[in-house]
């Protein structure tokens, strides 16, 4: 767990030593420390495409400027949004910039020394059932406390998983615990609010309004099909 301390607190321990007093107290940056353990084995890279985007380059130059001005008013206090759990919600069609935008933030919050898992929902929901195979390395209850361990989740496609009543559930679970824990969470969806809720459950999309606040509106061409067709 040793390295320097974000904060420049303590001496990369987690504990911030009172000399005078001999005695020791956690370090702000201790539960950080704790959470990106945890989160070891967890996806916390940004994938290659997403490396090098920023706010000054295409596609987010060509984004809606009110929902990048959002973005950057959440990474630019990251740290303080992360600790009052609040995420971000993107929501539009196909190819809008929406796991861009997403990715952006999780990239605000790796700099940030914060830990951070990244997921596809599918891809989510296939690592969860990969804990009820003979010989996982991880139990189903352990994978679980290391998603709501991490500072943030970020999550695409959310409700572009067949729905089922266990699906609807880990969604559930996943959701509900990050909520009760005051972690912050960011999602993509092309779902609106009303299908979202046919799809993954009213109660669950209830907990990400008051996680994330409104969705932020991504809508038009899909640019994917541009650059190809280029």
């Amino acid at each position: 767990m040793k390295g320097p301390c974000p904060h420049d607190l303590c001496d990369g321990s987690g504990f911030v030593i009172d000399d005078e007093t001999n005695t020791a107290r956690p370090c702000r940056c201790r539960a950080q420390r704790i959470g990106r353990a945890r989160a070891s084995t967890l996806a916390g890279v940004i994938p290659k495409r997403f490396r090098g985007v920023g706010f000054d380059r295409s596609p987010v130059t060509e984004i809606d400027p009110i929902v990048v001005r959002e973005v950057r008013r959440y990474v630019e206090d990251i740290d303080a949004q992360l600790d009052a759990g609040r995420g971000l919600w993107f929501m539009g069609d196909v190819g809008t910039g929406k796991t861009t935008l997403a990715m952006i933030a999780a990239r605000a919050a790796l700099d940030a020394g914060r830990s951070v898992a990244i997921y596809s929902l599918p891809r989510l929901l296939a690592q969860i059932r990969t804990t009820f195979d003979d010989g996982s390395a991880d139990s189903y209850v352990t994978l679980l406390d290391r998603l709501q361990s991490v500072d943030l989740l970020h999550v695409d496609d959310v409700g572009a998983e067949k729905t089922s009543p266990w699906v609807l559930e880990q969604l559930y679970s996943i959701v509900n615990s990050r909520y009760e824990d005051r972690r912050a969470i960011v999602i993509t969806t092309n779902l609106d609010h009303e299908e979202l809720c046919e799809q993954i459950g009213g109660r669950t999309v209830s907990r990400l309004v008051e996680m994330c606040g409104d969705p932020l509106p991504l809508f038009g061409r899909d640019r994917r099909m541009d650059l190809r067709s280029a």
